[in-house]
């Protein structure tokens, strides 16, 4: 049997009718640059991030570049991070200017370790970006008790965590700002690229809206340097037919991830950690093995779909060799690197395809 890590086509097949529906209306509007469309589907996700503003933007990226060019983050400054992430999370700190100053994960969630983070402070340290991985969100309490101690911003960089929560609390809405990425692969994921900013600092989503449109206002008047950060009104009319899903969905995804949970006990797979703080998402589903290579190579042979998120730390990346980090630097995100493997999660999984990922992992382990 062949079971894809994603399967958007089984998604799209039951809401085709109406995301056609609501292209044709955008199209028939040819109000082709924000409009209604937007400021629904803003309205929409500060309400489920219990948030009083939100900033449609065109990627996850871009939400965190205009978080940061909104803070007035720049040249000469440091933001620290987790090393073990996607690349845009640092990629946009130095994009901006900044300094990225790496710290090293919780073994268990892959989250950034809280207790890591006070010495990587200096005095050009103006933000930390926690990364809430996987779905899991990084422990907040502690990030912020040291934010506040240090006057530092707080971005968190939600792009896989959309509507999954810390201490009751949810993502995006604990932090200065929070990021989210409508990348297609997400638990709320559009038809294109798509993003957005949420915070409750109503100076800071002000700056942003108007960021996002080069900077003008009043049009070819600009007080500051901007960019094209604009999510599309066909990618925000495609996100209002799926946001009604989005709990259902996320609901899937747990009981997939508790299938597998019980399926895998007693067998050598390690099956992922949840903080019980937290609420995750399962963006992804996350196994990892010290035979990680060989039985991805396994998985692939037999048709079942997996991937790596991710095969290198960012402190390795040649274009942060600037930074001088070494290898050795950071042992837990290093190791992550070389055992994590995501499987298939996404909530169209039949039991049969499910039972399919899971003989094929514990036949090869065995």
């Amino acid at each position: 049997m062949q079971v894809p890590l994603l399967d958007l086509k089984s998604q799209y097949a039951k809401i085709k009718k109406d995301i056609l529906a609501a292209i044709g209306e955008v199209l028939d509007s040819q109000i082709c640059i924000g409009g209604p469309k937007v400021k629904e589907i803003e309205d929409k996700i500060e309400a489920i991030s219990n948030c009083k503003f939100a900033v449609g933007v065109s990627s996850g990226t871009d939400a965190l570049l205009a978080s940061l060019m909104g803070l007035g983050i720049g040249s000469g400054d440091e933001v620290i991070t987790t090393t073990f992430t996607f690349f845009a999370t640092a990629g946009c700190i130095a994009r901006v200017g900044a300094k990225p100053v790496f710290v090293d994960i919780d073994p268990k969630t892959y989250n950034i370790n809280p207790s890591l983070i006070q010495k990587a402070i200096t005095k050009k340290t103006k933000a930390i970006i926690p990364v809430h991985l996987y779905g899991q969100m990084a422990e907040m309490d502690p990030i912020m008790d040291i934010a506040k101690k240090h006057n530092l911003f707080v971005i968190e960089d939600a792009a896989q965590s959309i509507s999954s929560t810390y201490k009751g609390k949810k993502a995006g809405g604990i932090g200065t700002c929070g990021c989210f990425s409508f990348f297609p692969s997400k638990n709320l994921g559009g038809i294109g690229d798509g993003g957005m900013v949420v915070t409750n600092d109503e100076k800071l989503a002000a700056k942003m809206k108007v960021m996002r449109d080069h900077g003008q206002n009043p049009t070819y008047y600009y007080n500051f340097v901007g960019g094209n950060f604009r999510l599309d009104p066909i990618q925000a009319a495609a996100l209002l037919v799926k946001l009604p899903y989005l709990d259902e969905w996320s609901k899937g995804r747990r009981k997939n991830a508790e299938y597998y949970n019980k399926k895998f006990a007693g067998t050598a797979v390690k099956t992922p950690y949840i903080n019980p703080d937290c609420e995750t998402v399962y963006n992804q589903y996350v196994i990892r093995s010290p035979q990680r290579d060989k039985l991805m190579e396994h998985l692939k042979q037999n048709g079942i779909g997996c991937a790596i998120y991710y095969p290198m730390p960012l402190h390795m990346q040649k274009c942060f060799e600037y930074l001088s980090y070494t290898k050795g630097d950071f042992p837990e995100s290093e190791k992550a690197a070389n055992e994590v493997l995501a499987i298939p999660v996404y909530p169209e999984l039949t039991d049969e395809m499910k039972d399919c990922v899971v003989d094929a992992i514990v036949s090869f382990l065995k």
